[in-house]
């Protein structure tokens, strides 16, 4: 694997009773702002906190309930680390009170599908990202038909920036969002097809940790960061920080 440049590690920092690897872990503030801080230690470039799970068929919670959630703990990490602070949402409201106590990022699982989160972003003039999912966490996986992943995912996410860079979102980074809607096999070949995405001139993000890569190419999580940072990822998005932190400092 030839590293043309430096990819930043994001932390995955999940402050939910039941996302599908590490529900549970985190939901108390300080053991969430150890578990950063212990990241940050090992490697993170970004911290990226979540409040509501997006596995396959997860319910939606309420504003207030992610609010309770995620706040107390990105007050917090504002003043704690000196990294950037990423806002795994879809929901503006919580973006925007993210924002306002010092967040840099918003992750918008949803692909800033909702005209008020794009004009929340506009107006902090932060870093988004736009991630590829068919419908919801609970119809996704009935979306796995396409005739050329990589290109209906091309189009989709060209169509997206296109929209919220003409409402005055500027710094946008792209997520074709591995497992979202995607089979073992549809994952593997964006992962062996992901340079075509730079025709977008955006930063590619990718997430395959702990995800199912199964099929006739079944890859663990680090052999997929390989085949996605050799082919143009700028920003793995990890559980695992220290593990592919080792990992990706043995390519030069």
């Amino acid at each position: 694997m030839n590293r043309r440049q430096k990819v930043q590690i994001m932390g995955i920092l999940n402050v939910t009773p039941d996302s599908f690897s590490d529900g549970g872990l985190y939901i108390d503030i300080d053991e969430a702002v150890e578990h950063a801080t212990k990241m940050v230690a090992d490697g993170a470039d970004i911290i990226d906190v979540g409040g509501e799970s997006s596995r396959p068929g997860a319910e939606p919670i309420s504003l207030q309930e992610e609010l309770n959630r995620v706040l107390p703990v990105v007050e917090r990490l504002i003043k704690e680390l000196a990294v950037p602070i990423s806002i795994d949402t879809y929901k503006p409201e919580v973006a925007q009170a993210c924002l306002q106590e010092g967040a840099a990022i918003i992750n918008d699982v949803q692909g800033l599908r909702n005209p008020a989160m794009i004009k929340v972003i506009a107006q902090y003039d932060v870093p988004a990202v736009i991630m590829h999912m068919p419908g919801t966490p609970q119809t996704m996986q009935q979306h796995g038909y396409y005739v050329d992943v990589v290109k209906e995912l091309k189009e989709y996410l060209r169509k997206q920036i296109k929209e919220v860079y003409s409402k005055g979102v500027h710094k946008i980074i792209i997520d074709p969002g591995l497992g979202f809607g995607k089979t073992g096999e549809q994952n593997y070949e964006i992962l062996i097809r992901l340079e075509e995405f730079k025709e977008l001139s955006c930063p590619v993000l990718i997430g395959p940790s702990r995800k199912s890569f199964q099929g006739e190419k079944k890859l663990n999580t680090l052999e997929a960061i390989t085949l996605g940072v050799a082919n143009g990822a700028t920003i793995v998005r990890v559980h695992d920080v220290d593990a592919v932190k080792q990992y990706l400092d043995t390519f030069k």
